[in-house]
């Protein structure tokens, strides 16, 4: 992950005494390592496969089923990443897993899909919380947002019915092209200059 340690390194201790030529280098170490991220989100989520967690498929396959079934349904390309990746944070934050997807793709998607996939997992809720004794309603405290229907839909469509062992869903090659495109530039990011 890490580039390493190679020659050119910044000279300070603390960062109030680095310097414009400290930060000149540092920025020339943070291109290539920022140009391979999506390659490092694509590796992180072949963590999901085989985890099955008690589904009938496994999270990867979960996760390609999502993205084939809204790339079938005509979504946008970064509709499309979002629905392969809106998962990703099982492994990591099992209790928040949608908050870790949503913070992930936060720099290069839109409000919308960010907002869909920050609040995906109480909407998805809908589905399952009233057999584990919590509100299915529980996404009726967003109703009336701008982002509400669009994330409903989401989840019905593209998420809740994502489990099937027999469907023929595309390859993850398919969709790497997509994230990489998707994933090439932040659109909102502290680090962007205004223009």
């Amino acid at each position: 992950m890490a580039d390493g340690h190679p020659g050119e390194t910044a000279k300070f201790r603390t960062m109030a005494e680095g310097t414009q030529e400290d930060w000149a280098v540092i920025v020339r170490h943070a291109q290539p390592f920022n140009k391979a991220l999506p390659d490092r989100v694509l590796a992180h989520l072949m963590l999901l496969d085989g985890d099955f967690g008690g589904y009938p498929v496994d999270r990867l396959t979960h996760s390609l089923q999502s993205a084939t079934l809204a790339h079938r349904d005509g979504m946008d390309e970064e509709y499309v990443v979002c629905a392969l990746l809106h998962d990703i944070g099982d492994t990591l934050g099992s209790t928040n897993h949608a908050d870790i997807g949503a913070a992930i793709l936060k720099p290069f998607v839109s409000e919308q899909n960010h907002w869909m996939l920050e609040n995906h997992g109480i909407f998805q809720g809908y589905y399952f919380f009233h057999h584990l004794g919590l509100d299915r309603d529980m996404r009726e405290q967003y109703r009336g947002h701008p982002h509400f229907e669009y994330t409903a839909r989401f989840c019905h469509r593209h998420d809740q019915n994502a489990f099937d062992p027999a469907y023929d869903h595309m390859p993850l090659e398919a969709f790497v092209p997509m994230v990489q495109r998707v994933m090439a530039r932040p659109k909102r990011s502290i680090y962007l200059r205004e223009a």
